[in-house]
């Protein structure tokens, strides 16, 4: 199955690439932030330390936001080396450009998405 008409999926590739690099880079970035609090009461208070620890645990949750979203990436990538990049993996139809250049790891289109949405 070829794309849609209207997609440039080489395009759209070079948009996933640039973003799972882009991830990868804030992960690589993040990395001092996600490590262990230490204890050492001395050096720091226990309030101080209760905030480290909470932005320790947002650090955490951003860095699995970014995995999900490289994730998805690879599914889109996986998705137009199949040649199946832009058709809805519910309905077969095809997605609305508009939709992939808003979210370019959609893999549904609007109606079903919606409809999944609503079982949720």
């Amino acid at each position: 199955m070829s794309s849609p008409d209207g997609i440039d999926v080489e395009i759209f590739r070079a948009k996933l690439n640039q973003t799972r690099a882009d991830l990868t880079e804030l992960s690589k970035a993040a990395t001092e932030s996600r490590k262990p609090v230490e204890l050492d009461q001395q050096s720091v208070g226990r309030l101080s330390r209760q905030d480290a620890l909470q932005q320790q645990a947002l650090a955490n949750a951003q860095e699995a936001r970014r995995g999900n979203e490289i994730r998805k990436i690879e599914q889109a990538l996986a998705r137009i080396d199949e040649g199946e990049f832009g058709w809805c993996e519910e309905c077969g139809e095809a997605i609305d450009v508009r939709r992939l250049e808003i979210d370019l790891t959609a893999a549904h289109c609007a109606p079903c998405a919606g409809a999944g949405q609503k079982l949720r």
